[in-house]
């Protein structure tokens, strides 16, 4: 099992991750320090989509938009989705179905000051999970700043108590 860490340094990591209902999709995304302290979490819901890849695209954009708006430049970015992870970080030019969606994620990127993306386990990116499932009772985004997001305690718990024993 992988678990979470903190980035190293003045660096900020971005989780995002994606759900898929049956009448859309959730996004969640959290912003940590390396002091492990939450400084700006999403949990918002998305549109219907095809599939995960999909969903997980469309979840890192809006995951780096939000952070770019929350003012964030030296970011680095964790999903658990291989393919995306893999599409953004290549500097090939995409034309899947999904191609002007990694554009825009490029783009985005390009604005920031320092940015690395890294796929990872689920089990490491378990509080942007739980906020992709909460988008499911949402009628609008909520936004938490600096404050432990509630549908996401059990999961930050668990992350500072495997971190610090």
């Amino acid at each position: 099992m992988q678990n979470w860490k903190p980035p190293t340094g003045q660096l900020y990591k971005l989780n995002f991750d994606a759900a898929t209902f049956e009448n859309g999709s959730g996004i969640g995304a959290v912003i940590r320090n390396a002091a492990e302290e939450v400084m700006v979490a999403l949990s918002a819901r998305g549109a219907v989509v095809v599939d995960s890849e999909e969903a997980e695209a469309l979840a890192c954009r809006k995951a780096l938009e939000f952070a770019i708006d929350a003012g964030f430049s030296e970011l680095i970015v964790e999903g658990d989705n291989a393919m995306v992870i893999k599409a953004v970080s290549s500097s090939s030019p995409n034309w899947s179905r999904l191609g002007v969606i990694y554009d825009d994620i490029g783009c985005l990127a390009a604005g920031l000051r320092y940015v690395v993306f890294n796929c990872i386990r689920r089990s490491a990116n378990s509080v942007a999970h739980s906020l992709a499932h909460y988008a499911t009772v949402l009628d609008e985004k909520i936004v938490w700043l600096e404050d432990s997001p509630p549908p996401a305690r059990d999961a930050l718990y668990f992350d500072s108590f495997v971190i610090n024993g």
